[in-house]
C-alpha cells in the first residue's frame, strides 16, 4: 500500500481538537472559513460570530500516543478564554502532547502559561506571526492582534520556559527576513515558513473580492513566486531553527512526509 505525502495541519500533528465554530480574528485567507462555508456550517457573513461546542467542553481525552494541534479551526481570544481553558485542560490531563497554534493575546497567554504551568513539557506554542508590520497583520487580519502584543507574547511565553515556535504560514510580506531575525532568539523550537495556498480561490470563497484585496493578493503571489523561495531557501536552509511547509518543500525538492505529524 503506497502511504499518501503529508500536508498541511498533519504536518505538525496527526489529531486536531476544536471547541469553537468560526473565528472572531475573521483572516481574510482562512482555510477553515473556506471550508465551512463551501460545506455550508458557515456564511461569510457569521463566519465571525463564535458558537461553543459545548459536547466538546465535556469530553473526555485518552492518552494518545502522537500530538494534539489546539486549536486548528479557530483562534483562543479574551472573549472564549474560560472555554478554551477548560478544553485544554481535557487534553492534557491524560498525558497529551498539544501543539497550542494561535495568533495570541498577552491575557491568554499569561493565563495559559499560569494555569497549566505543571505541563509545560507536553505544550509546545506556535505562534502565528505572518510579518513584523502590524498595518499588514491588520490587513490581513483583522480582528486579531498587532505585532507588538504577539511580540510580547512570544516573549513571555519564551521567559516563563514554555517551548516556543512560530508559523509564519502564510508569509504576508518580502521581509520575512526581518521577522525572523527579531524571532529567532526568542525560538527554543522552530520558525516554520509557508506561502499564502490557494489565495485567490480563498478570498472568493470567503467573500472578499474589493479591488484593494485582490491587488494585495496578486502582490503577494508574485513576492512568492519559485525564484524568490528559493532564494530565500539558500539564505536559511542551513539553519536549524527554520523549517518549511509543503509549500515550500515541494519547491525546493525536500521530500514530504509519509506520516502525520513527524515534523512538529
Amino acid at each position: 500500500m503506497i502511504k499518501k505525502q503529508v500536508f498541511g495541519t498533519h504536518e505538525w500533528a496527526d489529531e486536531t481538537a476544536n471547541c469553537i465554530n468560526g473565528c472572531k480574528h475573521d483572516c481574510k485567507y482562512c482555510y477553515s472559513k473556506e471550508m465551512a462555508i463551501r460545506f455550508k456550517r458557515k456564511t461569510p457573513e457569521n463566519w465571525k460570530e463564535e458558537e461553543i461546542r459545548y459536547a466538546q467542553l465535556r469530553k473526555n481525552f485518552a492518552k494518545h500516543s502522537g500530538t494534539y494541534m489546539f486549536p486548528s479551526s479557530h483562534d483562543i481570544h479574551p472573549e472564549h478564554l474560560e472555554e478554551n481553558i477548560i478544553f485544554l485542560k481535557n487534553l492534557l490531563k491524560s498525558g497529551n502532547k498539544v501543539l497550542i497554534v494561535t495568533k495570541p493575546h498577552i491575557k491568554c497567554i499569561k493565563r495559559i502559561c499560569s494555569e497549566f504551568i505543571n505541563y509545560k513539557n507536553n505544550i509546545l506554542f506556535r505562534f502565528t506571526i505572518g510579518s513584523s508590520n502590524s498595518q499588514t497583520l491588520k490587513f490581513w487580519e483583522p480582528g486579531a492582534p498587532d505585532f507588538n502584543e504577539r511580540l510580547e507574547s512570544v516573549k513571555y511565553a519564551y521567559n516563563a520556559n514554555f517551548q516556543t515556535s512560530i508559523s509564519c504560514e502564510p508569509m504576508l510580506d518580502n521581509k520575512i527576513e526581518d521577522l525572523i531575525k527579531i524571532m529567532l532568539p526568542f525560538v527554543t523550537d522552530a520558525i516554520w515558513l509557508g506561502k499564502a495556498n490557494f489565495l485567490l480561490r480563498r478570498l472568493k470563497m470567503n467573500g472578499i473580492n474589493d479591488f484593494e484585496t485582490i491587488k494585495k493578493a496578486i502582490q503577494l503571489i508574485e513576492w512568492q513566486k519559485d525564484d524568490n523561495i528559493l532564494i530565500l531557501y539558500k539564505k536559511y536552509k542551513h539553519n536549524p531553527k527554520i523549517k518549511w511547509k509543503e509549500s515550500i518543500k515541494k519547491i525546493v525538492g525536500i521530500e514530504l512526509p509519509l506520516v502525520k505529524g513527524l515534523d512538529v
